[in-house]
C-alpha cells in the first residue's frame, strides 16, 4: 500500500523527519506556519497554515488523502491536531490531547508520577498561589526549580542556586502570569534525554544525547530551546554507564505501561545524580535538538515504524549506526531573551560540507530566507567519535556566513565533554 504521510511542523526536528520519510516509498507533505526551505525540497507538497488550528490541519491532511501523520511540535499536540487527524481517519503518529498532557502540564506530569510509583520522582508541590508558593520557597530546606505547569518552550524554568537567588524566584513567581506552578527539589548532576518510539504498548528507544539549554559558551546566560546537542557512538553518553542508561529506558517503559493508548514519541529528560537518575520533565515528542541527533543514525526506516504504529503489529527494532553526532544551532542576536527576528538572511549550503544541515525556524519567501525569533538552521557531524564529529560541525558553521547569527562553538568539544565527566566524577566522589 503506498503511504501518503503528511509531517506537520517547520522546524530543525521536522526537517529531520522529512529527511528520514524522504528516502521511504511514502509521498511526503507538509504544513506549517512557516516555509521551511528543507522540508519543502523533500515535500511533495507543503501548506502554509497555523498547526494549532486542527480544523486547517485536517482540512489539509484530507486535501492531499493522507494516509498517516506525524505531528512535530508540542503546541499542535495541545491544540488537538492528533485527536482531529485520528478522527478524519488519518492516522496521527504523536499522543492526543489528553495523553500530550505528561508534557504540557507539569504538575500533572508530577501527579501522574506520584500515583503510578514511576522511579525518579522530585520532591514536588503544585501551586495555583503564587504566594503560598513563595512561602514554600523561605520554608523549604535546600534549592528549588521552579517550573510554569503550562508550556514555555524551554525558557520558563529557573533553578533556585543556579540560576536566580530564593528572592529573585520569589520576584519572578510574583510578576508572572502563570495559574499555576511546580516548585520541585534541584537535581544536580548531568542532563540526558532519551527518546522513545511507542506505540500498542510497546516502546523502542534510541540513543542518548545531552542538549545544551544555556544560551552562551560555557554554560552561561538565560535558558533557551536548545543551543546544540551530542550523542556517542554507544547508547551511552562519555560521563553514564551503560546501567544508567537502561536506568532511564526503565524509568520510560514503566511510563508507557501507566500511560495506555499513548502513540507517539515519549521523550524523557533525565538527570543522572550520585541516588540514581531522576527524570526532569517528560515531552511527548521528539527533541529539537536530538532528533537531529538520533534520526540521521537510525538505520531503521521511520516509515515502517509509523505504519507498524498504525497496523497495530509490533513495532521493528531498531538499529543504529555506531557514530557519534555533535549538533549546533545558529540563532539570531539576541535569542532568547530579545531575539531580532525578520533578517534576510544568506545560507550557503555547499559550505557544510560532510556536515548535515537543517532548517529551523526560517521563513523562505519569494526573495530569500528570513529569520523568525527562534533558531534559525542547525548543523550535524557524524563521525566515528565526539571529537570527530565535532569538527565536521564546527567546519561547516562557515554556512551562515556574515549573517548575525550567532553559535555555541564549544558544544561537543573534548573540553566541554571532559568537563561533564569530571563533574560526575566528583559528585560520586571519585
Amino acid at each position: 500500500m503506498d503511504e501518503t504521510v503528511l509531517l506537520v511542523g517547520g522546524g530543525g526536528r521536522e526537517h529531520a523527519i522529512a529527511r528520514s520519510l524522504a528516502d521511504s516509498e511514502a509521498s511526503l507533505y507538509a504544513c506549517a506556519g512557516n516555509r521551511n526551505p528543507g522540508i519543502a525540497r523533500l515535500a511533495e507538497g507543503f501548506g502554509t497554515l497555523e498547526t494549532t488550528n486542527p480544523t486547517a490541519v485536517r482540512s489539509y491532511a484530507e486535501e492531499v488523502d493522507a494516509t498517516l501523520a506525524i505531528v512535530g511540535p508540542e503546541a499542535p499536540l495541545a491544540a488537538g491536531v492528533a485527536d482531529a487527524l485520528d478522527d478524519a481517519g488519518v492516522y496521527a503518529f504523536g499522543p492526543q490531547e489528553a495523553e500530550a498532557r505528561i508534557e504540557t502540564d507539569k504538575a500533572f506530569q508530577r501527579r501522574f508520577m506520584q500515583q503510578h510509583d514511576i522511579p525518579g520522582c522530585p520532591d514536588f508541590e503544585t501551586f495555583d498561589d503564587m504566594e503560598a508558593a513563595c512561602e514554600y520557597i523561605d520554608e523549604y530546606d535546600g534549592d528549588l526549580a521552579v517550573k510554569p505547569a503550562g508550556l514555555t518552550g524551554g525558557k520558563g524554568v529557573r533553578v533556585i542556586g543556579d540560576q536566580v537567588t530564593a528572592e529573585e524566584a520569589k520576584e519572578y513567581i510574583r510578576e508572572s502570569d502563570y495559574d499555576r506552578i511546580v516548585l520541585e527539589e534541584r537535581l544536580v548532576g548531568e542532563e540526558f534525554t532519551v527518546q522513545a518510539f511507542v506505540a500498542n504498548g510497546q516502546l523502542r528507544v534510541t540513543p542518548a544525547v545531552q542538549d545544551h539549554k544555556r544560551a552562551y559558551e560555557g554554560d552561561e546566560g538565560p535558558n533557551t530551546g536548545g543551543m546544540g546537542s551530542y550523542s556517542d557512538a554507544t547508547l551511552a553518553l562519555p560521563f553514564m554507564t551503560e546501567d544508567e542508561y537502561m536506568d532511564a529506558v526503565d524509568v520510560l517503559r514503566e511510563t508507557v505501561t501507566s500511560l495506555e493508548g499513548y502513540k507517539g514519541v515519549l521523550y524523557g529528560q533525565f538527570m543522572l545524580t550520585v541516588d540514581g537518575v531522576k527524570v526532569v520533565e517528560f515531552n511527548a515528542r521528539f527533541g529539537d535538538p536530538e532528533a537531529m541527533n538520533t534520526l540521521p543514525v537510525m538505520q531503521t526506516e521511520l516509515l515502517d515504524v509509523l505504519v507498524a504504529a498504525r497496523e497495530d503489529d509490533s513495532l521493528p527494532k531498531l538499529t543504529f549506526g555506531r557514530q557519534a553526532t555533535v549538533c549546533k544551532y545558529a540563532v539570531p542576536d539576541g535569542y532568547p531573551t530579545d531575539p531580532e527576528g525578520g533578517a534576510r538572511v544568506e545560507i550557503d549550503e555547499d559550505s557544510a560540507g560532510e556536515a548535515l544541515l537543517f532548517y529551523a525556524s526560517v521563513d523562505e519567501r519569494d526573495d530569500g530566507i528570513y529569520t523568525t525569533t527562534s533558531r534559525s538552521f542547525a548543523v550535524v557531524g557524524v563521525a566515528e567519535s565526539v571529537t570527530d564529529a565535532e569538527e565536521i560541525a564546527e567546519d561547516a558553521l562557515a554556512a551562515a556566513g556574515e549573517s548575525g547569527l550567532r553559535v555555541r562553538h564549544d558544544i561537543g568539544t573534548p573540553d566541554l565533554v571532559q568537563q561533564r565527566i569530571d563533574h560526575m566524577a566528583e559528585l560520586r566522589g571519585e
